[in-house]
């Protein structure tokens, strides 16, 4: 018995040790049997992760491109941030030096058809919004077997909201500065086509830990691209309450 997949490709790699460790990214890329034995059923949406009887792991990509090992073009150096499902980290690209931050994360959350369409179009979102003002600048995306890696512009002045929360409070000045450049990501965003639809103050970095620093926008994870004259219903979160 096997089971039956109809993507156009997958990744085959040795199954996982014994101790449960997730497999090696070390994988060759092959295309599919052209067909499946009438005795296959087929799965209607497989995870990231299946295993058919033949004890062979399949990996989906997440992102429908060739897996590369992010570690072969950048070095992850300082932890920046640590969530339930990802991590960010500095990281200094090999070539040049330059450094960068990587978002990665871990497939463990990509359970669902929709969770792995979220990252794609995450990535495809950043990839349209290159070079805009007051969006962190994305530079690359990677896969492996136990992650995606989004490798982006470095904010090294932290979260707004804690920048907020250690000023206690802003002036007039400062609040109509920081309202400006949010106020410039939606207009660049919605001119573009996209939505960002978690406009808060801790997905805006600032670019330097400088007083005047500008702010960078971040996390397009629910991202949508919209048409003209598309309507929706959704009350979004004010930021008038963050800056008094």
């Amino acid at each position: 018995m096997g089971n039956c997949f109809t993507n156009t490709e997958y990744t085959i790699i040795q199954p996982s040790p014994p101790s449960g460790r997730q497999p090696s990214a070390n994988a060759e890329h092959v295309k599919p049997p052209p067909k499946c034995p009438e005795h296959a059923a087929p799965i209607a949406k497989p995870l990231p992760w299946s295993t058919p009887a033949c004890g062979v792991v399949l990996v989906w990509p997440a992102l429908q491109r060739p897996m590369l090992d992010v570690h072969s073009l950048y070095i992850l150096e300082q932890e920046l941030r640590n969530g339930q499902f990802e991590t960010t980290y500095r990281c200094m690209e090999r070539a040049t030096g330059l450094r960068y931050a990587c978002r990665s994360v871990s497939k463990q959350r990509l359970l669902r058809p929709a969770d792995v369409e979220g990252v794609r179009r995450e990535v495809t979102v950043l990839q349209h919004l290159r070079a805009q003002p007051n969006i962190a600048e994305f530079r690359a995306a990677f896969e492996d077997a136990d992650s995606v890696h989004l490798v982006m512009e470095l904010c090294s002045g932290g979260e707004l909201l804690d920048r907020v929360a250690a000023r206690g409070s802003y002036s007039e000045r400062q609040a109509a500065a920081a309202c400006r450049d949010v106020l410039t990501v939606v207009h660049v965003c919605h001119s573009m086509g996209v939505m960002h639809r978690d406009i808060r103050p801790e997905n805006f970095l600032l670019a330097s830990s400088a007083e005047d620093a500008p702010l960078k926008a971040v996390h397009f994870g629910l991202s949508i691209f919209i048409e003209p004259g598309q309507q929706f219903s959704t009350m979004p979160q004010t930021f008038a309450s963050y800056a008094k």
